[in-house]
């Protein structure tokens, strides 16, 4: 690979930044393709939008000739915001599912390594932690699940500001129009408040905590893999 290649694709990997080098397999030239300056007009526009989805590597074959595409995507990160019992479930079943998993909550009663083992446990507040020692960014999904406005807000409003692929909340249709009203007063629009998937979790019916977090990270998944097709599905199911 050529070296200014090499390092302009290492620059993309430092910054959490997806990418892909296309090799032509039938002449070697090779050009890097970053996922935020992306364009529909490129000629291999489906197959690379496929790709930034999937990140999966691999050959294929067009009426141009066959190229490689080499995938360098960001690990995806989860934040939960509360170290509740909700959390406990769900932090564990998204590392198996790869996620890099975070859990934040300043209240010491539940934010204890005991009941946490084996996950990034900071017992602080937010305001404290993000973005100073954790910036969010288009590969970190928050899930907030504390019911309170204290410790939910302000990280909802850093993930929404920041792009973060799923900002998720905990919360009955009641409480979230009271959320609404404080993110719009801090300065937020409605489309991008409108992004925030609440109640939390995909429609299953769950109802115990471990239920609950089945629901929530199924939904981190396919907001992570269908990308923009999940939010545009969630967009249409609130206005409906």
């Amino acid at each position: 690979m050529d070296l200014a290649l090499l390092a302009a694709l290492n620059e993309e990997r430092r910054a959490r930044r997806a990418a892909i080098v296309v090799t032509d397999l039938g002449t070697g030239a090779a050009r890097l393709v970053r996922e935020a300056e992306f364009a529909g007009a490129d000629p291999l526009a489906g197959e690379l939008a496929a790709r930034f989805r999937t990140a999966k590597s691999g050959t294929i074959e067009t009426p141009d000739g066959r190229f490689f595409l080499t995938v360098q995507v960001p690990p995806p990160r989860l934040v939960i915001i509360g170290a509740v019992h909700i959390s406990q479930a769900l932090g564990p079943m998204a590392r198996m599912a790869g996620f890099d998993v975070t859990v934040i909550d300043p209240r010491t009663a539940f934010a204890t390594p005991e009941r946490f083992e084996g996950t990034n446990l900071l017992a602080e507040w937010p305001q404290d932690v993000i973005p100073s020692r954790l910036a969010f960014d288009g590969y970190t999904a928050l899930a907030a699940v504390t019911h309170d406005p204290k410790i939910d807000d302000f990280p909802l409003a850093e993930a929404l500001k920041a792009g973060s692929f799923y900002v998720g909340a905990l919360g009955s249709r009641k409480t979230h129009a009271k959320r609404v009203e404080r993110l719009t007063a801090l300065g937020l629009d409605p489309a991008t408040i409108g992004r925030i998937a609440a109640p939390i979790g995909l429609d299953i019916g769950a109802q115990s905590p471990a239920e609950i977090a089945v629901a929530v990270l199924a939904q981190v998944i396919e907001a992570l893999r269908k990308r923009p097709e999940a939010a545009a599905t969630r967009t249409r199911d609130v206005a409906a």
